[in-house]
């Protein structure tokens, strides 16, 4: 099976194995539900998608080949064994991740990309892929980047971002996990209830749990926060901005960077004493 198939056959698996936890145990009631969120929220997905074939068409998982091929990076440098290269990678690029999350929350520009997934008046396992095509490609970039400096081996790379994949349609699962189990689980992933916080429309609960995978990240620099303020039954979820439900289209989710609501101020927006 070739590396795309095994992506789309994980992506399938995890998707659906989601979408009947949500179905079977929902977390919380829905504000708007799944029929006006999902088509958009899809389309999205698959433009992400397709912008990166065709933009950079060799992606994080081909440069890993390419620096394989030509043993350049740190790693190859050092002399690791690909074992230990490939566990430390797939935690730096893990971290660069986080990392990421945390600059788009506080450069007002990249914010205006990243409001997009915050922008979701819901939070279910298509959130999880509801990103601006431009932060995708960033993002990507920054994959590479890492990838390259320091040699990071192929499998680790494609195990990595599998896993990313999966863990961001899991933790943004509107799916119930009883309070004992999300509590042994976040200490090695990022859960729905821990991620479902970084969604409330209160900006100082939204500038934490940047984790989308590892947890730990959060605990270290500390930008962890356990629980919502309000409970996880009335945290309200998305932006008070972009409420409309028009705001739910395709080309209003792609053009809502480049709109700025009469709302949203940049100084606004970045205090800890407002919401955005």
């Amino acid at each position: 099976m070739t590396e795309p198939a095994i992506r789309l056959v994980a992506f399938g698996v995890i998707f659906l194995a989601m979408t009947l936890w949500e179905l079977l145990a929902p977390r919380r009631p829905w504000t708007v539900g799944r029929a006006a969120r999902w088509p958009s929220n899809l389309a999205i997905l698959a433009v992400d998608a397709l912008a990166v074939r065709v933009l950079i068409p060799t992606a994080a998982f081909g440069v890993a080949l390419i620096a394989a091929a030509h043993g350049f990076g740190l790693f190859p440098l050092l002399g690791w064994p690909a074992w230990l290269a490939g566990v430390i990678g797939f935690v730096v690029l893990d971290l660069a991740i986080y990392g990421q999350h945390v600059v788009f929350h506080h450069v007002p520009w990249l914010w205006r990309l990243h409001r997009v997934h915050h922008a979701d008046p819901d939070i279910d396992v298509t959130t999880g892929g509801r990103f601006h095509p431009i932060e995708i490609l960033i993002s990507m970039a920054l994959k590479i980047a890492t990838v390259a400096l320091l040699g990071i081996p192929a499998p680790a790379v494609f195990a990595f971002e599998v896993m990313l994949n999966a863990t961001s349609m899991f933790n943004h699962a509107n799916a119930a996990l009883p309070a004992r189990l999300d509590h042994l689980v976040r200490l090695v992933l990022v859960t729905p209830d821990m991620h479902r916080i970084h969604h409330s429309v209160v900006r100082r609960e939204t500038d934490s749990n940047f984790g989308f995978n590892l947890p730990w990240w959060d605990r270290l620099f500390r930008t962890y926060r356990a629980a919502p303020a309000a409970g996880h039954d009335a945290i309200a979820i998305g932006l008070p901005i972009f409420r409309d439900r028009g705001e739910l289209r395709l080309d209003r989710l792609i053009t809502q960077p480049f709109r700025q609501p009469a709302e949203e101020a940049a100084p606004v927006a970045m205090s800890d004493a407002h919401t955005s």
